[in-house]
């Protein structure tokens, strides 16, 4: 199955059970090979949709402290981009059909080369790369690698995004459209009648410019703010901080057993039938 099948395949199988995605969220290699290959185990036999996986970057300015602590201690361990990559063939193994995608910086790209490094991904059998500080309007080489490699390119959309540059993204967008939903970084929050209002608009918004799913991150950290992001119209959610948080806290004993609970709570929220 090529990459980005696999985004269409996963979405259209569960738009016909009317059902919400659920991509969660964790830095590659963090807080170590091993215990990595585990979170992102339990993932996917908890029932995640898709993976959005991170390669750890020493100045990540769209992610909060929690994500930022975990990159920093992947980067003092000496954890590479080439070993994220292997880590990733690795579930790829484990599972043929989920999707994965990649969040990096665009150093990340630049340090292997454009098309060595979306060449690697393919062969590592990456669906998607979001690259947080690649602006649309600047992606043209990255868009050509990726489709040569037959990977997607995720763009964000912001409350901030504009009408004229939503019609640049969605031009340029393949997987899915990453929502965020609401200002600022990565992290748990609490969210106001107010700010769904807008959301909801917004999505619709979305929705009349590209056919492509809309899942929604940042601040989304609960089955109640899973399910009002569905009633705000989005495809799905997305998911990190809160995850990252709960295996930092958990005795290691006990993990993987406390991530499924969580895991599970979240798709359970989002199988709910949709209106």
């Amino acid at each position: 199955m090529e990459s980005r099948d696999r985004y269409k395949a996963r979405f259209q199988s569960l738009q016909e059970a009317k059902q919400g995605a659920f991509m969660p969220f964790t830095v590659l290699g963090w807080p170590d090979e091993e215990t990595s290959f585990r979170i992102i185990k339990t993932m996917i036999d908890s029932g995640a949709s898709a993976l959005e996986l991170g390669i750890a970057f020493s100045d990540p300015v769209a992610d909060g402290p929690i994500i930022q602590a975990a990159a920093h201690k992947v980067i003092e361990n000496g954890f590479t981009v080439k070993q994220a990559l292997e880590l990733v063939a690795r579930v790829r193994k484990y599972d043929a059909d989920v999707p994965m995608g990649l969040l990096v910086y665009y150093n990340h790209i630049m340090a292997m080369g454009v098309e060595k490094f979306f060449e690697k991904a393919g062969e590592c059998g990456v669906d998607g790369v979001l690259v947080a500080d690649l602006p649309a309007e600047s992606s043209d080489e990255v868009l050509s690698a990726g489709t040569v490699n037959g990977i997607s390119t995720i763009f964000i959309v912001s409350p901030l995004t504009r009408e004229e540059r939503l019609a640049k993204i969605v031009e340029h967008a393949s997987g899915f459209i990453y929502l965020v939903s609401r200002l600022g970084v990565t992290g748990t929050d609490e969210r106001n009648a107010d700010r769904d209002s807008r959301l909801t608009a917004l999505i619709a918004s979305i929705k009349k410019a590209t056919p492509l799913p809309v899942l929604a991150g940042f601040g989304i950290s609960t089955p109640a703010h899973a399910e009002k992001m569905m009633a705000s119209g989005a495809d799905g959610v997305i998911t990190g901080s809160k995850i990252v948080d709960l295996v930092a806290k958990a005795d290691p004993a006990k993990m993987e057993s406390e991530l499924s609970s969580y895991l599970k709570q979240m798709v359970a929220a989002l199988n709910l039938v949709k209106v």
